[in-house]
């Protein structure tokens, strides 16, 4: 099991420390979106490092470890979608100090016609210390490194900063002690037995759903943003869950039609269309001459949709599909 320290701004974990809970959805946002984040995998932990500061006002919380998440998965966003899924999430207080922050970091001007694209490490159940209950940041983390450094968590002796804050995120009463091996939960994860993959929020599955897609519906290719949406295969209202193998990135109009049972897809992913949408409304050729083709599907299988989702849509949704 790996833990990943990052290095983040202080006013961001102020922002989100101030009367926060156990289990927050955050957003772990870089500048730029270009690097991506393979550092861990989905279900390990974060843990959050403050920069080191001169700032008398910050010397409390300087250079220490004030909380820990755990990995959702890494979605590049514009700063509109990350501020409309996660708005305060993302550690500012409005769209307007989101994107001065970024120009802050990018340190070149945006326009106001700008929606400049930020990286997006998404994390559920994240907790954050009280200021004055912080953890020290390791001896072993050169102040030279700006983005972060991945542990073993196996590999840590019981007094390690790292090890501890990961042990108080699993057991955050005051007796909290050092990361043990025996604190390992198995989940029903493909692989080796690990923590329990996160069960993921609404705003991270519209982000992970927009990422695994590359920003595109999975029928037409339109990439136009503001008319894609994250799809749900078998609805939360119905006991479907907020998970990408759940999911199907889909323009507004043919998320529409989905829902509605007028298109469908088989358990090789390819679209079915109705006779219902002809026969109700004489229209859909754009439709029909598609029918049987194949959709775009997210690259990793694991993330492909569920052939049990795409049953139940089609045994219960479609029009036909019986």
């Amino acid at each position: 099991m790996r833990a990943y320290v990052g290095v983040t701004d202080i006013d961001w974990y102020l922002q989100l420390a101030v009367g926060s809970t156990e289990g927050l959805e955050v957003n772990f946002w870089f500048p730029s979106s270009g690097q991506g984040f393979e550092a861990i995998d989905q279900g390990e932990f974060f843990v959050f490092k403050t920069h080191k500061s001169n700032a008398a006002r910050h010397s409390h919380v300087s250079n220490r470890i004030v909380g820990v998440g755990m990995l959702a998965g890494f979605a590049r966003l514009r700063i509109s979608e990350a501020w409309e899924w996660f708005g305060e999430a993302n550690g500012v207080a409005s769209i307007e100090d989101f994107r001065d922050r970024v120009r802050h970091y990018r340190r070149m001007p945006i326009s106001p016609l700008d929606d400049p694209e930020i990286g997006c490490v998404i994390l559920d159940a994240a907790m954050f210390f009280p200021a004055t209950d912080t953890l020290p940041a390791p001896d072993d983390f050169s102040p030279n490194i700006v983005r972060g450094k991945r542990y073993n968590l196996e590999d840590l002796t019981t007094d390690h900063p790292v090890g501890r804050a990961v042990a108080r995120y699993l057991d955050p009463s005051p007796a909290f002690g050092a990361w043990d091996e025996t604190r390992r939960i198995d989940g029903p994860t493909r692989g080796e037995p690990r923590l329990v993959v996160p069960r993921v929020g609404q705003g991270a599955f519209n982000a992970l759903t927009a990422e695994a897609y590359h920003h595109r519906c999975a029928l037409t290719g339109d990439k136009v943003r503001p008319v894609l949406e994250a799809a749900h295969i078998l609805p939360v209202s119905k006991g479907g869950e907020h998970r990408l193998d759940n999911g199907l990135l889909l323009r507004s109009d043919i998320h529409t039609l989905f829902d509605k049972g007028y298109i469908g897809l088989d358990l090789k992913y390819r679209l079915r269309v109705s006779p219902a949408l002809r026969d109700q409304f004489g229209n859909g050729d754009f439709l029909y001459s598609r029918e049987g083709s194949l959709i775009t599907v997210p690259d990793r299988l694991a993330d492909r949709p569920h052939k049990d989702f795409l049953e139940w849509h089609a045994e219960t949704v479609f029009l036909g599909g019986r």
